[in-house]
């Protein structure tokens, strides 16, 4: 019987979920060995898989290149999970919201700088009007708030998922 397929996708967040997820330390090892991770900052991948079993995506929808990547991840995914606050609720990214985007890259890139001053070019993704969490773009299945979530709370969510388990702790998931 072939193991599950499990995978990790980072938007605009901080990494911080993906780092709680390391602090799993070696029940990251017992989950490896459960499912098959096929895509994420430890997997040297470069585009995404189809017939993903499990998804964790942290951070907002912020910019053109998460809207496409976030529509990738869903297409090819039985399990969606908005991992973190970020993409629970568009957290730190969607400070910016009342703003737009315009403002925000004239501070960062313009008024904030001494050395050649200048709006990005077009090889940074540009940025969506609003910084949107997952589930305003696409169905999530399971929500683990949190920032970042506890590496208890990503163990306890993975182990029930990879368990064929509708992850139960109270005031950490949701299935919609």
């Amino acid at each position: 019987m072939s193991k599950p397929r499990l995978a990790t996708i980072w938007l605009d967040g901080c990494s911080g979920c993906h780092m709680s997820l390391l602090d799993m330390d070696e029940r990251l090892l017992e989950i490896t060995e459960r499912a098959d991770l096929v895509y994420g900052a430890l997997v040297d991948v470069k585009e995404f898989p189809e017939n993903v079993d499990v998804t964790l995506v942290e951070g907002a929808v912020s910019s053109e290149d998460d809207l496409r990547k976030i529509y990738e991840v869903r297409h090819n995914t039985r399990v969606l999970v908005s991992l973190g606050d970020c993409a629970v609720t568009s957290n730190v990214p969607g400070m910016r919201n009342p703003y737009g985007p315009r403002p925000i890259l004239e501070r960062a890139y313009l008024e904030n700088v001494t050395i050649n001053p200048g709006l990005p070019g077009p090889m940074v993704p540009k940025l969506l009007r609003m910084s949107r969490p997952v589930h305003a773009v696409v169905n999530v299945d399971v929500f683990v708030p949190g920032c970042p979530p506890s590496a208890d709370q990503i163990y306890t969510v993975l182990d029930d998922l990879l368990s064929g388990r509708e992850p139960v702790t109270a005031g950490v998931t949701h299935f919609g």
